[in-house]
């Protein structure tokens, strides 16, 4: 399993309000949270994101409330992966329950920038920068977690699975 795509980087400690503001917070629906992803760090996220970029940032991303509705905004603006060098445990629970990739690498993140091309293979953990040339060595997902976001989440796999 692999994603490919551009990315939008960001710092320290993106909480879950910064990603989905909470005045939004009235709906699940994910496609109207998608449309707010990101609006109070980058206005311009929603229309320069492209299905399959990719966000990157340095610690404690998605820190906050543990609500799901922030991986479900990522995930629906069209983000494939988030690459940080930490990430709050609740978030990163999260993102997996509902079918987000995220991988943490600390050199990854110091190194790469907004707009680099970067690959990113589960299977191995390999983060690739196109753009640079350069690789970096992330925590492989298990198998079992490879399922899980193929399937688009926990419930949808334990659904497949009866």
């Amino acid at each position: 399993m692999k994603a490919n795509g551009t990315v939008f980087k960001y710092g320290d400690n993106v909480d879950t309000d910064v990603i989905i503001p909470a005045r939004y917070l009235n709906s699940s629906d994910s496609a109207e949270l998608a449309q707010h992803c990101m609006e109070d760090i980058d206005k311009e996220f929603v229309k320069k994101v492209q299905k399959g970029d990719i966000i990157v940032a340095n610690k404690n991303f998605g820190c906050g409330s543990s609500r799901e509705h922030a991986p479900i905004a990522i995930k629906a603006a069209g983000v494939s992966c988030v690459i940080a060098e930490t990430f709050a445990r609740i978030f990163y629970r999260n993102s997996i329950n509902i079918g987000l990739p995220i991988i943490e690498c600390p050199e990854a993140a110091q190194n790469i920038e907004a707009g680099d091309e970067v690959e990113v293979d589960f299977d191995s953990g390999i983060i690739t920068n196109k753009t640079k040339g350069t690789s970096f060595k992330g925590q492989a997902f298990p198998e079992f977690m490879q399922k899980i976001i193929k399937a688009e989440g926990l419930i949808n796999y334990i659904n497949s699975q009866q």
